[in-house]
């Protein structure tokens, strides 16, 4: 059942007695928890937010509506972890609280300073009217882990632009401070644009960044700019693109540009194509942060807005994708799984074998929270693939077209349907290896995250199978191919 706007906008302190005990019970019963992503212990995640390296820790919060699945006023719940593995829940690191964020503490980000953790976010506000008016505020986090509040750094919404004003992204440049904000010019048109501080105290509009996309989308959420060997990386979540042939094909995008470094005086940034970084159904919202040792490391929210998912019911919504490495390869943007998670491997199984114009259910491969390699070769076939969470009337496929260089994730029979409105297949290109294609796979109890030939494309998505639903099966059509399988039990983390 909806939930009113009465409702939505209550807070943990104003639910009823029992209440939020109640929906941790329900959450706890649910036959789709996660065993190794961040998920929240009941209500709805979205965002990650604030992800970054502190105090020997890595930190990550995340946007957390604590009464329902639905989507209502935002805290940042914060969790942390010494290896990207194993995360601990911290309880909520931002509540909305002041006159400042009364309506949610929306998205934003973290950057250290002087020994403190300063987090930026976008305090959503509404009068009387619901008008919304955004302001971009500021906390502060020391290193016992404790968080307090400063006045906001900016309080008014530049000229042109409208309310939807939000999600900022911090990093130090030389001597200064600068953050990218998402926005939408009152043309209603999406774009980003910049500020720079001297302090994290006092910031000045810079202006617009200067893309080649003056009308792409109606509003860009969540920007993050970085640098990576030498060239400028803008990500971010464009909302209104239109589908187009096996690209676009989700709700909302969430993409990147590379480009020369973002001229931080003039705002321009000279870039190339936008292009989608995860190709699966439930990707939206990535941020990323340096790791100590230089890399940089990307999260998203797995999962979409504006859609119904099977454990809204369950007292529980969406989870984060594991951690991911991006590097630039060949002009182009890579995502791995951090190394750090093979301290997640358990029981090692490995089978080869050639599969000729058949299914093969594999006898001694099964499971339901698995890492999975998967290398064909010998590629003699219309079609190839692999099965996973085969059951009664239920599997998940993923299938490769050699002539078409094409890889398509097919959820039709996933188990408990889901935004059918959105289709049950999406596809993207994806050409030989040395006439070889790799499957890197975590498999979760209701999610897939898959990284096609080391991180060229990706593709996520949420799927809800019953329990029972854990055979694998390898497939080959008009002519044959050769498997080659290795698949670890993954150890379920500890307690959150």
């Amino acid at each position: 059942m909806k939930m009113s706007r009465t409702q939505l906008y209550r807070t943990l302190d104003q639910a009823d007695v029992g209440e939020w005990e109640a929906l941790k019970v329900l959450a706890d019963q649910s036959p789709w928890r996660q065993t190794f992503h961040i998920q929240p212990e009941a209500g709805l995640l979205n965002d990650p937010n604030g992800f970054c390296f502190f105090n020997g820790e890595y930190h990550l919060f995340y946007q957390w509506f604590p009464l329902g699945t639905q989507h209502g006023i935002k805290y940042w719940y914060h969790t942390s972890s010494t290896d990207l593995v194993h995360w601990r829940n911290q309880g909520i690191g931002i509540a909305p609280d002041t006159i400042y964020d009364s309506h949610g503490a929306y998205s934003g980000s973290a950057i250290e300073k002087d020994n403190l953790l300063y987090l930026m976010y976008t305090g959503n506000t509404r009068n009387k009217d619901w008008k919304r008016y955004p302001f971009q505020c500021m906390a502060v986090m020391n290193t016992q882990g404790h968080i307090s509040k400063l006045p906001p750094v900016i309080e008014h919404v530049p000229d042109g632009y409208s309310d939807h004003f939000r999600d900022p992204k911090v990093w130090q440049d030389g001597e200064y401070y600068y953050c990218v904000i998402g926005a939408q010019r009152i043309n209603h048109t999406g774009c980003t644009v910049m500020y720079r501080s001297p302090d994290l105290q006092t910031w000045t509009f810079q202006g617009e960044l200067q893309t080649s996309l003056p009308s792409f989308g109606y509003m860009w959420e969540c920007p993050d700019y970085f640098e990576l060997n030498q060239q400028g990386i803008l990500l971010f979540s464009p909302q209104g693109i239109e589908p187009f042939a096996d690209s676009f094909q989700n709700i909302y995008q969430s993409g990147y540009m590379i480009g020369t470094p973002l001229d931080l005086n003039t705002c321009e940034f000279d870039h190339g194509d936008f292009c989608e970084l995860d190709h699966g159904f439930d990707f939206y919202a990535p941020q990323t942060t340096l790791a100590p040792d230089g890399r940089r490391l990307l999260v998203g929210w797995l999962g979409m807005p504006e859609i119904d998912y099977p454990t809204d019911h369950q007292g529980w919504a969406h989870c984060l994708t594991l951690p991911r490495e991006l590097t630039i390869e060949h002009g182009e943007l890579r995502q791995r799984p951090v190394q750090e998670l093979t301290q997640l491997r358990g029981q090692r199984y490995h089978v080869n074998h050639t599969v000729d114009n058949q299914h093969h259910l594999l006898s001694s491969i099964q499971g339901a929270h698995y890492e999975m390699l998967v290398q064909i070769s010998d590629i003699q076939a219309t079609r190839i693939g692999i099965e996973l969470c085969v059951g009664n009337n239920e599997k998940t496929v993923l299938y490769y077209q050699p002539e078409l260089e094409k890889l398509t994730l097919d959820r039709s029979l996933s188990g408990q349907p889901l935004a059918l409105e959105y289709g049950t297949t999406r596809s993207c290109s994806l050409s030989l290896d040395e006439g070889t294609v790799t499957l890197h796979l975590f498999v979760d109890t209701s999610s897939i995250e898959i990284f096609a030939n080391d991180g060229r494309k990706v593709l996520t998505a949420r799927i809800f199978p019953q329990p029972d639903s854990t055979g694998i099966s390898l497939f080959t059509e008009d002519g044959s191919a050769c498997f080659d399988v290795t698949q670890w039990d993954l150890l379920a983390k500890e307690e959150q």
